[in-house]
């Protein structure tokens, strides 16, 4: 079935052109909203986005969207697309939105949504959504005390995540004498990444740090990385770290300034993680994206590789 609206990664577009429109996020709040109501209580939906300019135009048209069919709204403000995944189950909503177009230029801008368990959600379910968009929802709305609510979130759920993002890691470890170079793409993790890096005890330089709604991925991030490399070897830094600009996408530099990208980051970790017993299955799932040496690594280390469509929600 053809599809309208959604895509690999949600819905995306230029910003202000059809779809990316103030009307259809409206919509899709409304229908999401709608999809979502589970029994007779208080729904509650978290929006993060990242810093793009119309981020002030979809996200009060989603916030309207959702309250007008009963759900109550947290807006987190910028953050990072897997903190909106993780906020989404760890403060019980039930559904998460990210409002970003990743690594795409400022003009751009998407919406992706996310279940209540933290996962994007399946085609069937995408499908319904557009469904009901293109219904007349009036007879769903929500009217008198059942309207919903929205308020600001921002400090609290920021917080929460770099809890979340350092009890990944165990609790001996440090980053004490490291100095790295994070290049956050003028994106959703400007705030989040460095501080995260810091209070594990790291030296921390920043790149991409100062977001004014049109420099998003503007010659910086992991899409433009010469800037993390020369930094890196300007400072003499031990890493250097450069994320998209909704930060679910990484690349690294060593420490002489050469970029390992992200095939070269999935087969250190799987052969780490071979070495330590802890690979499940006894290999790791990738896109179709994904390059021949790769699989030859892992094939030359007794281990598989699985390939999916592209799209995260196809590898988790």
């Amino acid at each position: 079935m053809t599809r309208k609206f959604f895509g690999t990664d949600g819905i995306r577009g230029t910003a202000n052109t059809y779809p990316m429109t103030a009307e259809i996020a409206m919509k899709v709040g409304m229908a999401a909203g709608i999809a979502f109501r589970r029994g007779d209580y208080r729904h509650r939906v978290v929006i993060g986005k990242d810093t793009r300019l119309s981020g002030y135009m979809i996200e009060p048209a989603l916030c309207a969207g959702f309250t007008s069919v009963g759900m109550d709204v947290l807006m987190l403000g910028p953050m990072p697309t897997p903190a909106v995944a993780m906020l989404t189950r760890s403060m019980r909503a039930d559904l998460g939105v990210m409002i970003s177009a990743s690594h795409n230029p400022f003009e751009d801008n998407g919406i992706k949504l996310f279940g209540p368990d933290g996962y994007k959600l399946s085609d069937e379910i995408e499908a319904k959504i557009e469904h009901l968009v293109g219904e007349d929802m009036s007879r769903q709305l929500a009217t008198g005390e059942r309207l919903g609510r929205a308020k600001r979130y921002d400090d609290g759920g920021r917080d929460r995540y770099i809890e979340f993002a350092k009890r990944t890691l165990p609790k001996t470890l440090t980053l004490d004498g490291l100095r790295i170079v994070i290049d956050c793409a003028n994106g959703a993790a400007y705030k989040v990444a460095p501080e995260v890096l810091w209070e594990l005890g790291a030296e921390v330089v920043k790149l991409g740090v100062d977001p004014n709604g049109v420099n998003i991925n503007k010659g910086c991030g992991s899409t433009s990385p010469a800037a993390l490399c020369a930094k890196v070897r300007e400072v003499r830094a031990d890493i250097g770290i450069a994320l998209d600009g909704d930060a679910d996408r990484v690349l690294i530099a060593d420490e002489n300034g050469e970029v390992v990208d992200g095939d070269q980051i999935m087969a250190v970790i799987a052969e780490s993680w071979q070495e330590d017993g802890r690979l499940a299955a006894g290999g790791i799932v990738a896109t179709i994206m994904s390059n021949l040496g790769l699989e030859r690594f892992l094939g030359d280390h007794g281990m598989a590789l699985a390939r999916t469509k592209v799209g995260d929600r196809h590898v988790v």
